[in-house]
């Protein structure tokens, strides 16, 4: 399963250091189960957003699995991929970047020849430059945040709901983000999205989250606040929380946190894991800790 990952720090601009793969040093033994691209997205003070992103699998580099990247901003978005539609291409790899949001997504939507015809009809087929459902499934968000004036959620919501409605999915989970907010939605129930909530931290509480595929710290977000969505539990906080099916998350600029289930119900063509390619239901599977 493609790991999640994102930070919001509200206005304030902080400095984090990011492992995308921190896994043991036995590769060989690891094999070809490693991630197939790897990425980070930050918006800077300015709110101009940045991208670095790398395609290459970690088991073709040995460094790979030991880099780190010092990145400064607001907010952050990580995610390793586990392919299962698309090449291991840069344009395939996670996160993208539309009209000024950045997007993440891990599931699995099929029916993409219904959902490149809807694409075209609104006129954001252009904006698909790779092979993924993810990049397809942000292109639609993108159509109907421009059909709603730049309505984030209404646009997010509505084009979930088509999505829902009109093509088989197994799960859609989804990180956006703008220079001010960030948006988490699980949808519907088979791949889990956390949150932790570090607006009210205990003194000395520090900031080193991590699984086996990433880590993030930062000594400046030991004593700001900030709100953290992951695919999983990353330390042994109690206050990580297990996101609804069909919940939506929105964190504003000065960290307000609202939460609405906005999709109470599951998609009209329901896939199971049975239903799902050897190579999908093998990336389900894979350990993240």
């Amino acid at each position: 399963m493609c790991r999640l990952f994102a930070l919001h720090a509200g206005t304030n601009v902080v400095t984090a250091t990011f492992w995308l793969l921190d896994a043991p040093d036995n590769l060989d033994a690891q094999s070809r189960r490693n991630p197939d691209g790897t990425g980070l997205g930050v918006f800077d003070g300015r709110g101009c957003p940045e991208l670095r992103k790398q395609p290459i699998a970690a088991w073709q580099d040995r460094d790979f699995a030991t880099e780190a990247h010092d990145m400064t901003g607001t907010t952050f978005v990580a995610h390793v991929r586990y392919a299962t539609t698309g090449a291991h291409d840069v344009v395939n790899t996670h996160p993208f970047l539309q009209d000024e949001r950045i997007f993440a997504h891990n599931g699995v939507v099929e029916g993409l020849d219904v959902l490149d015809e809807r694409l075209r009809e609104l006129g954001t087929a252009d904006l698909v430059l790779g092979q993924t459902d993810s990049e397809r499934v942000f292109a639609l968000i993108t159509a109907s945040i421009r059909a709603r004036g730049g309505d984030v959620p209404a646009g997010l919501v509505d084009a979930m709901q088509w999505l829902a409605a009109n093509v088989p999915i197994y799960a859609v989970n989804v990180l956006l983000s703008t220079a001010t907010d960030v948006w988490a939605l699980r949808y519907p129930e088979p791949n889990e999205l956390y949150m932790l909530d570090r607006r009210e931290c205990p003194p000395a509480a520090r900031f080193h989250l991590r699984t086996n595929r990433i880590r993030a710290q930062s000594e400046q977000l030991d004593t700001c606040s900030s709100v953290v969505f992951a695919s999983e539990p990353m330390d042994d906080d109690p206050r990580w929380r297990l996101i609804a099916p069909g919940e939506l998350v929105h964190v504003d600029a000065a960290l307000k946190v609202s939460c609405d289930v906005v999709l109470p119900d599951p998609p009209r063509h329901q896939l199971s894991h049975d239903d799902l390619s050897s190579a999908a239901q093998a990336a389900q599977h894979t350990s993240a800790r």
